[in-house]
């Protein structure tokens, strides 16, 4: 009797796994129904918000409904990303994410939201190096000039950068650590903004991303001492990396991904992660990335989860290192 009762018990649990296996297939190739948003926390013009589009682009012919890129700048990322955390579970909204995002976890500790407890991992997008530049007027023409200039000039040299917590603030931090320098951050509620007033002249200098700065060094509007990257930059192959030139070991990357609600459904997050693989492995977008400096990356979603929780850790290890603080 036990045995029968057993066994009817069991039929009965098979059964519910079958039918949460076939809904949740069901659900995956059903997805997307309607319009997709992607929430971008950073302003347009800037690296997170070009490669949005041209991933929502793309998503959109793989999947046959529109990616809507949302910017919602503002707070250092904070403002769209608590947006992005308040929105249904249900793969219809979705972050696009930075670094930005892991340097906040510990630079900005009091905020509505917690990373890895609010957000569940997509896909990562790409990574590219950042390049330092200054304003023609600026008396330096290599890093160690620079450094000297603001070694005679302590809290007399600006740097711009997207807002804090930002790849940019954090590059700067970590170059007056490591320099030995004395130069003020004035933060920007966006990469365009700082961008348009170090070539205006109106701040001395700024790190930004290699795939929106370097045409701004080749026409000459602004002066590239060093990249970031352990490498030479292939877009700038004529500018040393900084720890080439003056600062030994230094490193700083910005990286993109995204990510989506916690309890976003398991085979939507997949049926994403492998149309986004796709489309990042394809042989004309590595070659077009290139040309822009920025490199593919691919991972499975529990890979990319990992790579965010290292990243947190790495970056709090900086932020120490560099007594970066969210107001400076």
């Amino acid at each position: 009797m036990r045995s029968t009762r057993s066994a009817e018990a069991s039929a009965r649990l098979g059964a519910m796994l079958l039918t949460v296996l076939a809904a949740c297939s069901a659900q995956a190739q059903d997805y997307p129904g309607r319009p997709v948003k992607i929430i971008v926390p950073f302003a347009a013009g800037g690296p997170a918000d070009i490669y949005g589009r041209f991933l929502g682009q793309r998503l959109q012919e793989a999947l046959g409904q529109s990616f809507i890129v949302d910017d919602r700048p503002g707070g250092g990322s904070i403002v769209g990303t608590d947006a992005a955390a308040k929105s249904p579970a249900d793969g219809y909204t979705l972050l696009l994410m930075s670094n930005t995002h892991t340097v906040n976890e510990s630079l900005i500790p009091n905020k509505p939201f917690v990373l890895t407890r609010d957000f569940v991992p997509v896909a990562p997008i790409n990574y590219s190096d950042l390049v330092m530049v200054v304003n023609p007027s600026v008396p330096a023409r290599t890093l160690a000039e620079f450094i000297a200039l603001a070694k005679a000039q302590p809290g007399k040299l600006n740097y711009a950068s997207s807002g804090p917590g930002t790849p940019y603030h954090m590059a700067g931090e970590l170059f007056k650590a490591m320099a030995g320098v004395d130069i003020v951050h004035v933060p920007y509620r966006g990469s365009s903004g700082a961008r348009t007033d170090v070539i205006g002249g109106q701040v001395q200098m700024m790190f930004d991303a290699v795939t929106t700065m370097s045409e701004h060094v080749k026409a000459g509007q602004v002066r590239a001492l060093a990249t970031s990257g352990k490498v030479r930059s292939t877009v700038l192959p004529d500018v040393p990396t900084l720890s080439e030139a003056g600062v030994p070991g230094y490193e700083a990357t910005i990286w993109l991904g995204l990510v989506a609600p916690k309890g976003t459904p398991p085979p939507v997050v997949n049926r994403l992660n492998a149309e986004i693989t796709r489309i990042v492995s394809r042989p004309e977008v590595r070659r077009e990335w290139a040309t822009q400096g920025a490199v593919a990356m691919t991972m499975t979603p529990e890979e990319f989860g990992k790579y965010i929780d290292d990243d947190i850790v790495k970056w709090e290890r900086i932020v120490k290192i560099s007594g970066a603080k969210p107001d400076q």
